[in-house]
């Protein structure tokens, strides 16, 4: 039976999401039961991507892009794909109108991956909008199921979250980004130096994409909301440990949130929510 087909497929994106993020599958699990199959599907296929650019190293990465760029279109045109991730994408994307724009947007910053390795500030705005500020817009209009007025009304408040969170992983995984992957995505260390007023700059400008999308959780519906807000507190938690560093250890290790404190936020959030205190 294809609906059988259909559960399977979304269980791989689900087995993705688990795999490769605590944050966000917790996050997942508390949003309305209609919406986290569809969030799923659209973290699995973020991911997919993603792995090509950044640990498939003995293969030709712009071959693989390309061919999943190609078998991106095709299961959404022709509505199946064999390739499970594609396939519960695909259901997503038809489902809720995503806009193509949106994927495409995506899937060219993956491709800048490939190939760039220092962003000055016009390519670093470009690769925030295409691997995160998108991201976040997909998920809106899942959230939103179809209310074209309130999309375009929150669309400034999902790309700053998306922002946030990208800035923050950019922080967390420095270390490994220059050491490893030989990327330099903010432009402020274009220079060299990561310092203390380097890292205040990002800091502050990582804060006011905070805000911005803080306002917007408050206006999503609550069947949505505690699911957002989750993984707001998760990154926010993490960016105030990262304040605390000096820019020598961040540049020197991965920083983390253990599962055990990421528990403890999911309890204290969830208390919030019930209480309505936002």
């Amino acid at each position: 039976m294809k609906s059988l087909f259909d559960k399977v497929t979304i269980r791989t994106s689900k087995l993705t999401t688990n795999a490769y993020s605590t944050s966000f599958s917790l996050g997942i699990k508390v949003l309305g039961k209609k919406y986290q199959n569809p969030i799923y599907a659209i973290y699995g296929f973020v991911r997919y991507a993603d792995e090509i650019v950044d640990t498939f190293h003995d293969y030709d990465k712009e071959k693989l892009l390309k061919r999943f760029r190609r078998d991106t279109y095709r299961a959404i045109d022709e509505g199946i794909s064999l390739n499970p991730i594609l396939h519960s994408f695909q259901m997503t994307v038809n489902k809720y109108d995503i806009d193509p724009e949106l994927i495409e947007t995506f899937l060219d910053s993956m491709k800048m991956d490939i190939y760039k390795h220092r962003y000055d500030r016009e390519g670093y705005k470009r690769y925030i909008l295409g691997s995160a500020e998108v991201v976040g817009l997909m998920c809106l209009k899942v959230f939103l199921d179809g209310d074209e007025k309130e999309y375009q009304r929150l669309k400034p408040y999902a790309m700053g979250l998306g922002s946030a969170f990208q800035k923050i992983n950019f922080l967390r995984d420095l270390h490994a980004d220059v050491n490893n992957l030989e990327r330099v995505y903010f432009p402020e260390l274009n220079g060299g130096r990561f310092d203390e007023e380097t890292k205040k700059a990002i800091e502050d400008d990582i804060e006011k994409d905070f805000k911005q999308g803080y306002e917007g959780i408050k206006l999503l519906p609550k069947s949505t909301r505690f699911g957002v807000w989750l993984a707001y507190v998760y990154f926010y938690a993490l960016f105030r440990k990262i304040k605390k560093l000096q820019p020598e250890t961040i540049m020197s290790e991965r920083v983390r949130i253990p599962n055990r404190r990421k528990y403890r936020l999911l309890f204290t959030t969830y208390i919030k929510h019930s209480f309505n205190i936002l």
